[in-house]
This record gives C-alpha cells, sequence and structure tokens, in this order.
C-alpha cells in the first residue's frame, strides 16, 4: 500500500489511531498508539520503545539505541473491535538496521532461503482455544451447560458460544482473514476457528492479530479467551497445528500422486519431514514453549479417550498419534501448542525443514498405526522417540541442537535463558498437590 493509498484508506474509514504493533519473544503482542496523522514516521522511522522492557530483546537499558517498530504497509487493517483504529504490523529496528532478536525479523531471514529457490512457503495454523469464565476464584468453561465429557462437535455448546465466535469471526472476516469453519472442540469450554492458508508470514501476522480479537473480544463479554496450552488436566490441552506446503507459483511442490506410500507427497515434502524429525526435540522448545505445554504432550489418553496432541517423533498418514501428519499433498506438525510466538516456531520450523531438503534426508517408512497403544518395547523396535516430556528436556536438546541455533541467531540463546529462569521457578513451586499429598504424610 503507498502513502497515499494508505491516507486515503485511513481517512475513508475514520481511523484515528494506527496500533504500531509487534511481538516479544513470548508472542505476545506489543503497540504505540500512534495518531493516523503520523503515519508516515511509522513506516519510515518507526514508533520507538524502550527496548529492554520488552521480554526478550536482548537489550540494556544504558547502552543500546531505542527499539524501532518500523511499521509493514502491506499489513494495514482496521481493528474491527476497536471503532476508529487501524493496526500495522512492524520489524523491529535498531541503530536502523533490523533486530536480529525481534522474531518476525529471525522469520523473514530464514525465509530468504525459500524466496531465493524461486518458492513460497505456506503455512496454516489452526488455534485452539479455551472460553472461560472466572467464578469465585476458579476458573471454568464460559457456559455453564458445557458439562458433557466428550463434547467434540457438540451443538449445545457451540450454540451457546455463538456471540463471541460471530463476532470474532465477522472481525477476521473484515479484514481479509477467511474463515471457513468453527467447531466446539473435544474439551469443556475449547473451540477452534479455522481461516485458510496463506504465506507463512501473513499466516503469523494473522494468528497475532486473532489472539488480539480474541482476547478483547472475550474481556468486552466478561469471558476469558486463553490460549494456555493445558488449563484443564484432565482434558485436551489447545494446540496449534501447521499445516505446510511449498509452492513455485505454478504448483504444491509438495504434492504428488504418484506417491507409493499413498501419502501424495514429493521427494522434497519427504526430505522437508525428514528434517523435522531429525529435529523434533529442539523443536518441541520452540514449538512448545511453557512448562504447562508438557501437560498436553503426554502419552497416553484423556478422559474424553481421545488425544489430539502428539507425543511420538514419527509421521504417517491419516495418523493424528504422530508428530506429522499427511492429509494428502501437505503435512501437518502437530507438535506446536496455542502458546507458542508462531514467528519463531515457523522460523525453527524452516530450519529444521530445509536441513532435510539440503542433506535429502529421508524419513524413513510412515506408522500409520495407533501408537497410542504401543508398549515401549513396540516403540524401541520400530525406532520411534518420544517427544520431550517436559520443558527442561526440551530446552536441553535445543542447547545441543546447532542446526536451529545457527539458523536462528542469538535470539535462541536469549529464549533459553528467560525459558531456563521460567523452568527454576517452576521447579521452586511448591504446588496445592503437594501440600495435599506430603503435608501431614511423613
Amino acid at each position: 500500500m503507498s502513502p497515499s493509498e494508505a491516507q486515503q484508506f485511513l481517512k475513508e474509514n475514520e481511523v484515528k489511531y494506527i496500533l504500531a504493533q509487534f511481538v516479544d519473544i513470548h508472542g505476545s503482542a506489543k503497540t504505540k498508539s500512534v495518531p493516523a496523522e503520523h503515519y508516515k514516521t511509522v513506516v519510515t522511522d518507526g514508533a520507538g520503545f524502550a527496548g529492554f522492557a520488552i521480554w526478550g530483546m536482548g537489550m540494556t537499558p544504558n547502552v543500546d539505541a531505542d527499539y524501532m517498530a518500523v511499521g509493514d504497509a502491506s499489513t494495514l487493517s482496521l481493528v474491527p473491535w476497536q471503532p476508529g483504529y487501524a493496526r500495522i504490523a512492524c520489524d523491529g529496528h535498531t541503530h536502523g538496521k533490523p533486530h536480529e532478536y525481534d522474531t518476525r525479523v529471525v522469520l523473514k531471514k530464514q525465509l530468504e532461503q525459500i524466496t531465493a529457490r524461486g518458492w513460497t512457503f505456506f503455512t496454516g495454523m489452526e488455534p485452539e482455544f479455551s472460553l472461560l469464565r472466572k467464578v469465585e476464584g476458579k476458573i471454568l468453561p464460559a457456559d455453564p451447560g458445557d458439562t458433557l465429557s466428550k463434547p467434540c462437535y457438540d451443538y449445545k455448546g457451540l450454540s451457546r458460544a455463538r456471540v463471541f465466535l460471530e463476532r470474532l469471526s465477522e472481525s477476521l472476516r473484515a479484514v481479509g482473514i477467511d474463515v471457513y469453519q468453527i467447531d466446539h472442540e473435544d474439551a469443556n469450554g475449547q473451540f477452534e476457528i479455522n481461516y485458510t492458508f496463506t504465506d507463512a508470514l501473513t499466516s503469523c501476522d494473522h494468528y497475532t492479530f486473532f489472539k488480539m480479537g480474541a482476547a478483547e473480544i472475550a474481556a468486552e463479554l466478561g469471558l476469558i479467551c486463553s490460549f494456555m496450552p493445558k488449563p484443564f488436566s484432565n482434558r485436551p490441552g489447545n494446540g496449534l497445528h501447521m499445516h505446510m506446503s511449498i509452492g513455485d507459483g505454478k504448483r504444491n511442490l509438495f504434492e504428488d500422486k504418484s506417491d507409493k506410500n499413498g501419502l501424495a507427497l514429493s521427494k522434497l515434502a519427504y526430505h522437508w519431514a525428514a528434517g523435522l524429525l531429525k529435529h523434533a526435540p529442539a523443536l518441541a522448545a520452540l514449538c512448545c514453549p511453557t512448562v504447562n505445554s508438557y501437560k498436553r504432550l503426554v502419552v497416553g489418553r484423556s478422559l474424553t479417550g481421545a488425544t489430539w496432541a502428539p507425543a511420538y517423533i514419527c509421521y504417517g498418514g491419516n495418523n493424528r498419534s504422530g508428530m506429522i501428519r499427511s492429509p494428502g499433498g501437505r503435512l501437518e506438525l502437530r507438535l506446536p501448542d496455542a502458546s507458542c510466538n508462531a514467528y519463531l516456531a515457523t522460523a525453527a520450523v524452516i530450519a529444521a525443514g530445509m536441513d532435510g531438503v539440503i542433506n535429502e534426508l529421508d524419513p524413513g517408512a510412515p506408522q500409520n498405526d495407533n501408537l497410542y497403544d504401543y508398549s515401549q518395547a513396540q516403540l524401541d523396535a520400530a525406532g520411534i522417540r518420544v517427544l520431550p516430556q517436559n520443558l527442561h528436556e526440551a530446552l536441553v536438546a535445543l542447547e545441543k541442537d546447532e542446526v536451529i541455533r545457527g539458523a536462528l541467531g542469538p535470539v535462541v540463546d536469549e529464549f533459553l535463558r528467560l525459558k531456563h529462569m521460567e523452568w527454576v521457578e517452576y521447579m521452586r513451586h511448591v504446588s496445592d498437590w503437594e501440600v495435599n499429598s506430603y503435608l501431614e504424610f511423613f
């Protein structure tokens, strides 16, 4: 969008303020509100921030220059739930250059090796979330009647949340994010809104916008929209399944209908999948970045009898018990959860996938059995590894993965520092379970 087109857009839509928006290392949206008359400043010099006050920017209060959020003009859009406002996604700059700790910048750097080959990396993200209310300090599903033991696709649960779901869906559609399905998921109070895939950078911008809208619309209704991976211990968690493919402008390069495995995957797709499998333990740290994430990636079934989280490092066809599923002509990475920084997770996925492509790695034979029924002996015989079962294990794997660390740069060191601190705080915390179990036991 040219400056004159942007000014016309702002005038026609009576925009008074522009949210210059970026994300911190956790993927949380950060903004400054800029009067619309100063749009040009946002897309040239940028909106200024004290970088040391933002999680994960690797900046100090005494040496570093300001963190400047420079707007990407192609992302300018209205904020439908906030009349009079527009939003523009920004890249962080310091000293006049893209800031290497900014995760949108990190993703763009990884995408360069895709575009250099004349390719486009496409992703489609499936955000799951919990619509909740707080009652006397307790967190409960927003709908008091949402109590079924197996609530997936339940009409009543979907219908009673329709005010929130319709407002969010209409807000997304108003800015060109094409919502095509909405459903009640397998946990009480859990939903999923599906929107169409697009290039990976835009996909991450859309996910950030999705979370911004979901949180604010829920708050206006007196509710909480949570992207916490596992808010209830006995129910399925909130994932962010990532569908992916590569195109050359004419065709889907991940698709080959003559595939002897019957998955309609090309050699390129198999190499890419092999890279994801090779680097799976390190990817877990970036795709599942919280202590709570690993309450979702457990071995075994949930109370509902179904689980949508992978525990096993393998791939298959329409097999939801493995880390990678192939619905035909594309790959679905089932590892990420809704708490991840989508830019950072996608950048790591590209680094892993391209390692598989460059080195022509082989993922082995697909696994199409229900792996939740496998014994440890069967897993060992099949050569199937289990994903890290806690954040510390994943962080150690990331520390040892030279490919991922080398590709993503110093932001990984900052991520590891913060996440090791999170793990230490968690390990020092005395939970209600511990008090109930041990207070009078000995």
